[in-house]
């Protein structure tokens, strides 16, 4: 993987990424429904997402659904498959921005990863984390840095010994490690979430 070479001249980062297994980043063809995807599962563990992603698909017949097919859904249709009020609103926000704006992945491409953020964020119910996670996930892009997620706080906080005591200072630390990792922040993104869910023995 020609990203490990890399990370490991982080001397700290070297033993968890040799600890753990390579990644592959995939591309998704339809973008609105890994958002809507995403706000679904927001604040809930995965297994719980899963059921009530599933029951959505449900709605269509089993299959992905076109945006319009979603903002054609009655609200209640959608709070009855277990979405907050919010949620339905937000997963509606997500379709009728498909349709007027557009969301594919050829009009992301042409985009850097801070004009994605700023784009998607127009969406209500969209925020800097989610889209952070989509540009990793679903675009594939290599060097996103996802400061404001937990999992990675928690993770260098124990890794770096770092203080999250003094805001200001913890995110200009995390930052500062962070760039020895460009421009493949993403795959140290990856691997410090599987330490601190699989490996905390390191």
């Amino acid at each position: 993987m020609h990203y490990i070479p890399h990370l490991v001249k982080d001397k700290k980062l070297k033993k968890i990424v040799e600890a753990g297994k390579p990644y592959l980043l995939k591309k998704r063809k339809k973008i609105y429904i890994y958002l809507c995807a995403s706000i679904m599962s927001q604040q809930l563990s995965t297994k719980v997402a899963d059921v009530i992603y599933k029951r959505f698909i449900a709605l269509f017949g089993g299959k992905e659904p076109t945006p319009q097919q979603i903002l054609d859904t009655p609200h209640e249709t959608l709070r009855g498959i277990g979405l907050s009020n919010a949620k339905a609103a937000y997963v509606k926000n997500v379709a009728e921005f498909e349709l007027t704006s557009g969301m594919d992945s050829k009009h992301l491409g042409k985009m850097d990863n801070e004009e994605v953020i700023v784009y998607l964020t127009q969406i209500k119910g969209v925020g800097r984390w989610t889209v952070e996670m989509l540009l990793m996930f679903a675009l594939s892009r290599e060097d996103v840095f996802a400061i404001d997620d937990l999992g990675i706080q928690n993770a260098m906080i124990k890794l770096y010994k770092l203080d999250r005591e003094d805001k200001k200072k913890f995110r200009e630390d995390m930052l500062r490690i962070s760039n020895k990792w460009s421009p493949y922040r993403t795959y140290a993104c990856k691997y410090l979430w599987e330490w601190k869910d699989n490996s905390p023995t390191i």
